[in-house]
């Protein structure tokens, strides 16, 4: 589903458009959708490149995915990566998600016996005063902070973001890139990769972004600890438009469900979801915190950022097969990225005339041809967009980099006052 901000001022022509992208959180089938539906955006929309933004946004799962694209690493061969298999940048093991904390357990174990013994010689001394709840605040300690180590998942990623072309520094990235995470000892959000946090490994802060409490421990930098960045908030747009971002796009994998649409779908749905137990309430609660609190700092980026324009695409609230996919599953991950595509392409043919004058206002255009084609699928239009060698990257790169320095170079000799005298500088004077 397709959510639009109220109508913009014109902005003047003449102004570089400054694009922006803000990629939530929502587990590894999340990001499977997320990455879905950016390739669809780069598939369908004329002009828009998603490795040249000027701005990156990435709350947990949704880390990932930013900090490839800040690194030069476009949807096809992130799709190669993640759901084909078929790269030859880097080979990803779904299994390194979810290895047990081993480390974690044993370290948690150690301190056992002598919590025993403390413990029993308080009951010594107090055989009357014991109560059960002390001792499962106690021994509470004891338990892991995370079931699943994420120092693989780091490894990986220094790995694929040290190689050519690519760089594991913020300061080395030629677009800004904030990943969120919130500091565990006063719950406060941060931006990792800005002022003061931005020498840290961004492979390190994609981890802590992405440490989702109970499931993966907190991860440490410096003298602190941090862990999933969306329990503070669902999207982190702001940190975009603070950046001056003129259109951001936002993508969402979460959103609740609706029983009531389900059934004229034509897919078998259950009619309540209590028939799923604990954990589809679990999930819907959850959705449905993320969804309000997203929807309150919708209102609020209007209001502060009226010259910004916002695009946010969501999946449809009567997904049957989304919903009930295990967030922490990769079986289905080709499956969800598929589904994404095509609802992201559907939501861009529904909203074609309210969305060309807008992205008209930013450089950019539908691709009609390419979103009216119906047997365009994800999986094929990566073939149409054949993997890269080292070399390649290299030289991408290099021209990025040469790109960069021109645009840097005109607009530095745009803002040189003319001489008094009126006489036009020579090339040479530049």
């Amino acid at each position: 589903m397709l959510q639009l901000d109220a109508e913009r001022p014109a902005r003047n022509a003449r102004d570089r458009a400054r694009i922006g992208l803000a990629v939530a959180g929502g587990g590894p089938i999340g990001g499977m959708w997320e990455l879905g539906a950016l390739h669809a955006l780069a598939d369908g929309i004329d002009g828009l490149d998603l490795t040249d933004l000027h701005v990156y946004v990435g709350v947990s799962s949704g880390s990932f995915l930013a900090a490839g694209l800040a690194n030069g690493l476009d949807t096809a061969e992130m799709a190669r990566i993640f759901l084909t298999g078929d790269s030859r940048e880097a080979v990803f093991h779904p299994e390194s998600f979810v290895r047990p904390a081993l480390f974690e357990y044993m370290k948690r174990a150690a301190g056992m016996p002598r919590m025993m013994l403390d413990w029993m010689a308080e009951l010594a001394r107090h055989p009357f005063g014991a109560r059960l709840s002390d001792a499962v605040l106690r021994f509470g300690s004891l338990l892991p902070t995370g079931l699943f180590d994420n120092e693989s998942v780091e490894a990986f990623l220094r790995e694929m973001f040290t190689g050519p072309g690519r760089s594991n520094d913020f300061r080395q990235l030629r677009r800004k890139l904030y990943l969120i995470a919130v500091e565990l000892d006063s719950g406060k959000a941060v931006r990792l990769g800005g002022p003061g946090l931005d020498d840290v490994p961004i492979s390190r802060a994609v981890e802590a972004s992405a440490a989702l409490p109970g499931l993966y421990p907190p991860v440490r930098i410096g003298e602190r600890w941090y862990v999933d960045g969306a329990l503070a908030r669902t999207l982190h747009a702001s940190a975009a438009l603070d950046q001056g971002a003129t259109l951001v796009f936002a993508v969402n994998p979460l959103v609740p469900y609706n029983a009531d649409r389900a059934p004229g779908t034509g897919r078998a749905a259950p009619e309540s979801l209590i028939e799923g137990g604990l954990p589809a309430v679990l999930s819907q609660t959850f959705r449905t915190l993320l969804t309000s609190r997203m929807q309150t700092g919708l209102g609020k980026y209007a209001q502060a950022y009226p010259q910004a324009d916002m695009l946010l695409f969501e999946p449809r609230a009567d997904e049957v097969e989304l919903f009930f996919t295990n967030l922490f599953s990769y079986s289905h991950r080709r499956r969800v990225a598929e589904l994404a595509w095509r609802v992201v392409r559907a939501d861009l043919r529904r909203n074609a005339g309210t969305l060309a004058p807008l992205l008209a206002r930013h450089g950019l255009a539908l691709h009609h041809e390419r979103l009216a084609a119906a047997d365009r699928s994800l999986e094929a239009s990566l073939r149409l967009h054949p993997a890269r060698d080292a070399a390649t990257a290299s030289l991408n790169a290099a021209l990025n980099d040469l790109d960069g320095a021109l645009r840097r170079r005109k607009a530095a000799s745009t803002a040189t006052p003319k001489p008094a005298s009126g006489r036009r500088q020579s090339a040479a004077g530049h």
